[in-house]
């Protein structure tokens, strides 16, 4: 199959994270037309918990105590949950399943770069023996890097640079989007349950109603913007969810609250000190109220944190391939879980430029640009070589 056919085979059968099932099986075969010297399926899976990884390696396979050097590629291969009509009811909007980040194209730029592999004789390099490539299931929910990472395949080799990419809308076709530092923020789902009594509608006085706390709470969390405009490191954003107060029972008042934010930061150590502030909110508000609470974090991530030695590298690199680059100053505010990978291994996020006019990531009408898979995997491939 063409890098395109391979595409739009992907585009066509969506799968939500962890329930990668026909995607994992669509990679491994064609990645056993390109000859790689192993192929470990199902990688992340443990007792009672599947996992649709595929890694594939080209040369030295490490055994035993040979470890041997390697250069890393990662692409993303779930789809994500959408709604496709916008209906003014919002009980009434269908959800679909949907390709609508990029992750097909990803996936069909990783293995056009498994073909180039695959038609040479040797891989080696003089800095690296091996070249890996990770297909990773359930990265919209941020679980899938933790699970390749636990199976412990990666830590085998001795990773030089680890490389993941996301194209752009907003940016020029095929133009390379480089940031020193952190590429994208560190976010987390912030989760808040109230608990109070409820009593009759006639006599309010006589229960303990969360309304009031959930408003207030609502308000405070809207106060950590206050950062949301720096350019550095204090960065820090909350984003209101979800909020519900008990049911729609006219003769009952609410004795339950739930209201869900997504705080995000650039740092890992804003992330954290935004975190406990939300903690000690919570705290204080439900104190105030007379109200017993539970939090809990969803979909945590940390930031996208790059090496700036491979950034600089990978610059020098599109200078002499003639290749457009940026270098952008300010991180992306969306999350990604490559970077459980930088924690452990040098290397970058980069981006690739989907069009000036595309529309963004996530939208209904969202599709990936065709025409930056070839050029994307022959940046790969000219990394390795």
């Amino acid at each position: 199959m063409t890098p395109i056919e391979i595409r739009h085979h992907l585009h066509q059968h969506p799968e939500l994270s962890g329930c990668e099932v026909h995607t994992h099986d669509f990679i491994v075969g064609e990645l056993r037309k390109c000859r790689p010297a192993v192929i470990y399926e199902h990688v992340g899976a443990e007792p009672g918990n599947s996992s649709y990884g595929v890694v594939a390696v080209w040369g030295d396979v490490a055994s035993g105590n040979h470890k041997p050097s390697a250069i890393a590629f990662r692409a993303d291969i779930d789809a994500l949950p959408i709604n496709e009509t916008l209906a003014l009811d919002y009980c009434s909007q269908v959800p679909h399943v949907g390709h609508k980040c990029g992750h097909d194209g990803h996936t069909a730029i990783l293995l056009r770069l498994a073909q180039l592999l695959g038609a040479r004789a040797d891989v080696r390099t003089a800095g690296c023996q091996s070249v890996v490539m990770v297909f990773q299931p359930e990265e919209e929910t941020g679980t899938g890097s933790k699970k390749i990472l636990r199976s412990g395949i990666l830590q085998q080799y001795d990773i030089r640079a680890i490389y993941g990419i996301h194209n752009l809308p907003g940016f020029l076709t095929n133009h390379v989007v480089l940031i020193r530092g952190t590429f994208a923020a560190a976010s987390s789902g912030f989760i808040v349950r109230l608990y109070g009594r409820q009593t009759h509608a006639s006599t309010p006085e006589k229960g303990l109603n969360p309304g009031l706390a959930v408003a207030d709470l609502i308000k405070r969390f809207d106060a950590f913007n206050a950062g949301h405009e720096a350019l550095d490191d204090t960065f820090c954003m909350s984003t209101l969810i979800c909020a519900r107060v008990g049911e729609e029972a006219f003769g009952t008042s609410a004795g339950d609250g739930y209201v869900a934010f997504t705080l995000r930061a650039f740092s890992n150590k804003t992330i954290m000190e935004l975190l406990q502030k939300a903690e000690e909110t919570v705290r204080e508000v439900a104190s105030l109220y007379g109200l017993q609470y539970e939090t809990e974090l969803r979909e945590p991530f940390y930031a996208t944190e790059n090496d700036g030695a491979v950034v600089d590298a990978l610059h020098k690199r599109c200078i002499r391939l003639e290749l457009p680059a940026n270098t952008v100053k300010v991180p992306f505010r969306w999350s990604e879980d490559f970077a459980d990978y930088l924690m452990q291994f040098p290397g970058a996020m980069f981006g690739i430029g989907a069009g000036r006019s595309h529309v963004e990531l996530h939208h209904p009408d969202y599709d990936f640009p065709d025409e930056i898979i070839e050029p994307t995997a022959q940046l790969f491939y000219k990394l390795i070589f």
